[in-house]
């Protein structure tokens, strides 16, 4: 069976964009755990899956938007549940809440009564930070990041 790829916290927090603080704390409250490998004591190393970096990356481009942390809980919360692949959704914010509409229309309704919103298509985060990871390590002939860490090394 062939050992599952992650990311090492270093290159997370440089790819993502956040300090080792934000991601120790993110991980510890269970906003976005890693999903390959958590810390599991003195000298073990949490692997993050290419999914977990998509996630961090849209708590990060959320939070600098300006939506607070506790906001962006909910959000999260809601993508974990959805069975829609994280890369299909659109979210949307007036400063204050998160949308991820349903169909066009619901956008269009919220522009004509004037609530100013914004929206983030994942797909679109994803495809920059698979760019962010290739300018860093090189691509493999899929497109794919070629630089991964192995779970089982050192």
């Amino acid at each position: 069976m062939a050992q599952e790829q992650g990311y090492r916290v270093p290159e997370v927090c440089k790819v993502v964009g956040i300090s080792y603080r934000q991601l120790d704390y993110w991980a510890r409250t269970g906003l976005v755990r890693p999903s390959i490998r958590d810390a599991g004591g003195s000298g073990t190393q949490r692997l993050y899956s290419f999914e977990d970096l998509l996630q961090l990356r849209v708590v990060k481009t959320l939070l600098d938007t300006g939506i607070s942390l506790q906001q962006i809980r909910r959000a999260i919360e809601y993508l974990k549940a959805s069975e829609r692949p994280l890369q299909s959704v659109t979210l949307m914010s007036d400063g204050n809440r998160i949308y991820a509409p349903d169909s066009p229309d619901a956008v269009v309704d919220l522009i004509s009564k004037g609530q100013g919103v914004f929206a983030i298509a994942i797909d679109k985060v994803r495809a920059d930070l698979s760019n962010s990871l290739a300018k860093g390590a090189g691509q493999t002939a899929e497109g794919r990041p070629s630089r991964l860490a192995r779970a089982g090394g050192a």
